[in-house]
Parts: structure tokens; C-alpha cells; sequence
């Protein structure tokens, strides 16, 4: 958390309001948490200063925003961060755990903050340099993905099915809480290994990926804790979760006990009738 629906909600949030805004003044408050790429000739401290936004992009769970120089600021939110948008920039206490802001020629702002550290960013000198040195190593985004790639990434694993789609090397931006969902809709047990999947069987989830993910944002994502978008709005999908964080509850779709179990260390939730 966040996953692909919540990092792309922010990019619609936010990407409105810093397109062509000049950066006057950029201030890295931890130099731990961001990583100058290959090729950066900018120090970490003044990255897109001076520079004018021209677009924003993402792939998997990571956001991009880039300028008019060629430079980019990659952003990770990991399991706690938050990249927001406010009119002005505000005074910051360390209980803030705003590690960095860009400050723009209206006076309005855009702020990182991640009070647990799992999240960071990561400065390239270009568009093909961060594709190449940190989006290069993803699988497929989330939402492009079919069942032809997803069989061609896993299909021949022992590995049960939940465990590949969390690897991000198979599909970029799919986590904890819509690899359940996804599974659930396509009617497919977690614990199945993947060779056991048949063709029609990756069709399946890879259409429900698509699916799962597309409502997600339309609901602006899933806020437990920390989420929120550019905006500081929270997301509402998670009133529309069938499994995740249900475990023990009613399965929606035939009545029976959800079962909850631990799969690869992270919590898993599916219904033993309705996914095989």
C-alpha cells in the first residue's frame, strides 16, 4: 500500500495542478531517501529547480514527473507516503516527516512525506535513462496486462499464484490488496501453483486485473491508513473490497466463511466454494 490504483489517482490529482508550474526553489530534507540514476548531472538537492513541469507518467506503483530539461524525479510512495499538492508551503516540524518539496513560481507547492521510510525517490537525467535503469526490471503495468503475458512470465512456476502476482517482475503495480480481489473475481484459489493454471484460466485473472484495478481508481483507490490523493482526499474502494481484510466475514457471493491464511508472509483472503 499504496498499489497501482492509488499512485495513479495521485498522478490524476496531482499532474493538473504542477503542469507548467517553473520550480523555483526545490529542498531535499533527507539525502537518504533519494538516488541519483545513472547519468544525473544535478545534485540531489536541486532536482528540477529552475525547471519547468511538463508531464507526469507511471508504471507499476512508481510515479514520474518530468521536465522541460529532460530531468526526471522518480517517486516511490512505499508503504506510508504521500505526495500532495497544497496551495502554499507550509512551516514543517519533524513530526511532519516531509523529507522533501518543490516550491513553484505561484507559490503553491508539492510535498513528499513518508513517516515509515519504505518509500524514495530517484533522479534521472531523462525519460530512457529511468526506463532503462529502474522501469526496466518491471513486468507489464498492471493495467495493460494480458493472460498471454502473465502465462509467459509464470506459467511455469511451482509458486503459488498470489506469490507471482506480487512479484513485480511478472505485473507492475498489482499488491496485497488487489491480487486478492482479483483472484476472487476471476474465481481462482490463491493457492494454486501457477502451472496448474491453464490459458483460459490466465485470460481470466489477467481480465480481472484489468477490471479490479480500472474500479479502483474510479474510486479514487483504497484508504486503510496513511492514503490519500494530491488533493488530501481519501479513497473510497475500500467499502467495495469482496475479500481483502474480510477474513472470517460472509463471502458475498455464496455466504460462506472467508478463509484467512498466510501465504509468502503476507496476509491472504479467498472464499474455498467460489475460487478453485
Amino acid at each position: 500500500m499504496p498499489e497501482l490504483p492509488e499512485v495513479e489517482t495521485v498522478r490524476r490529482t496531482l499532474e493538473p495542478r504542477i503542469l507548467g508550474r517553473q520550480v523555483a526553489v526545490a529542498c531535499l530534507r533527507r539525502k537518504d531517501i533519494c538516488e541519483p540514476l545513472a547519468g544525473s548531472k544535478r545534485t540531489p538537492e536541486h532536482m528540477l529547480q529552475g525547471s519547468t513541469i511538463v508531464g507526469t507518467m507511471r508504471h507499476g506503483k512508481q510515479l514520474a514527473i518530468y521536465a522541460d530539461h529532460g530531468q526526471v524525479v522518480c517517486v516511490h510512495l512505499g508503504m506510508s507516503g504521500v505526495l500532495s499538492w497544497t496551495t502554499s508551503l507550509p512551516k514543517f516540524t519533524a513530526a511532519d516527516h516531509a523529507h522533501a518539496w518543490w516550491r513553484f513560481d505561484d507559490g503553491s507547492a508539492m510535498v513528499f512525506a513518508d513517516p515509515r521510510r519504505f518509500g524514495g525517490l530517484w533522479l534521472a537525467p531523462d525519460l530512457p535513462t529511468l526506463r532503462r535503469e529502474k522501469w526496466g526490471t518491471l513486468g507489464i503495468d498492471g493495467l495493460m496486462v494480458y493472460g498471454h503475458a502473465l502465462h509467459r512470465e509464470a506459467g511455469q512456476s511451482e509458486r503459488n499464484v498470489k506469490a507471482a502476482l506480487l512479484d513485480q517482475k511478472v505485473v507492475a503495480g498489482v499488491g496485497n490488496i488487489y491480487a486478492d480481489e482479483a483472484l476472487f473475481a476471476s474465481g481462482i484459489a490463491p493457492t494454486r501453483a501457477c502451472l496448474t493454471l491453464s490459458e483460459a484460466d490466465w485470460d481470466r485473472l489477467a481480465a480481472s486485473i484489468r477490471r479490479v484495478l480500472g474500479d479502483a481508481i474510479e474510486a479514487g483507490g483504497s484508504t486503510l491508513r496513511d492514503y490519500r490523493d494530491a488533493n488530501g482526499a481519501k479513497g473510497s474502494h475500500q467499502t467495495r473490497h469482496a475479500v481483502y481484510g474480510r477474513g472470517g466475514e460472509a463471502c458475498l457471493t455464496c455466504r460462506g466463511v472467508l478463509t484467512q491464511a498466510t501465504l509468502g508472509q503476507r496476509t491472504t483472503v479467498w472464499c474455498k466454494q467460489c475460487q478453485k
